[in-house]
């Protein structure tokens, strides 16, 4: 998996004319200077790290054509690959196996696309499943939040807003530009009134699951951390109540949320 360090941001809109002409151009490059590159590729590899290098270098190649293949085949692997409703093909800067193993998560993977996810254990055990990539182009189908996860005597700060009847753990999204700690900190001081240390931000896993109140196929992904903070809970913002929660308690957060239930309790950190 590929993993994304920079922030990333939309697309601008580009004239039909200026891909069509993107489009050859880079079909010519890659005709006249690909084979040269790829000889060229092995024998450096080859020539600083071994087989090892060859490896590495041939697994990047295999991942861009996955890629590729993502875009390219988009819209015939959304007709036979999952059903009407799922997680799409065609996001870009992700491969085929990522995108089909988020449609598994969510069940919706065609006969035809249980068969090839199976084909693909059969090599590589949970390859679907490990080869979802959280670093991947904005999309309007994958809803982008950070949260704070914090326990105490076995139950897990959990928050609801005005107007709503599920709970979520508390955090939020990031403003352009705003890192994964400057936007913490400031969407838990808006909800909780307390101030995350920063210097103790530890994080903790990343969990998808289809959005509540969305479309179906259309997901939220939460990068969750832990943190010491400072001052006392008080709702603030849209927030209406505060609640400590345990994992009997998990019917009523989200459904992404119960996934963070799961892994608390799997670890011990949940009653």
């Amino acid at each position: 998996m590929i993993r994304k360090k920079q922030p990333t941001q939309p697309d601008k809109k580009k004239s039909p004319l200026i891909g069509v002409l993107l489009f050859f151009i880079s079909l010519l490059l890659s005709v006249i200077t690909g084979p040269i590159g790829f000889v060229y590729g092995l024998f450096h590899s080859l020539f600083k790290n071994g087989f090892k290098g060859i490896g590495e270098y041939l697994l990047k190649i295999a991942i861009s054509i996955d890629q590729l293949g993502n875009v390219m085949m988009q819209h015939l692997l959304n007709l036979l690959w999952i059903k009407k409703g799922g997680y799409e093909f065609g996001n870009r800067d992700e491969t085929i196996s990522s995108a089909l193993g988020r449609n598994k998560k969510l069940g919706m993977l065609t006969g035809f696309g249980n068969v090839i996810d199976a084909i693909l254990d059969r090599i590589d055990p949970n390859h679907s499943l490990n080869s979802i990539d959280y670093y991947v182009e904005p999309s309007a189908k994958v809803i982008d939040k950070l949260a704070w996860v914090h326990t105490k005597d076995s139950r897990v700060l959990c928050v609801r807003s005005k107007g709503k009847s599920m709970f979520y753990i508390p955090g939020g999204k990031r403003n352009q530009g705003e890192s994964d700690v400057t936007a913490l900190q400031r969407e838990i001081k808006e909800e909780l009134q307390v101030i995350l240390d920063t210097s103790t931000l530890r994080f903790v896993k990343v969990f998808e699951a289809q959005a509540d109140g969305r479309k179906p196929g259309v997901l939220v992904r939460m990068t969750c951390y832990t943190a010491s903070f400072t001052g006392v809970f008080q709702a603030n913002s849209e927030i209406e109540e505060i609640a400590w929660l345990s994992y009997n308690d998990k019917s009523k957060v989200t459904v992404v949320g119960q996934l963070v239930f799961d892994y608390l309790k799997h670890h011990g950190l949940l009653a």
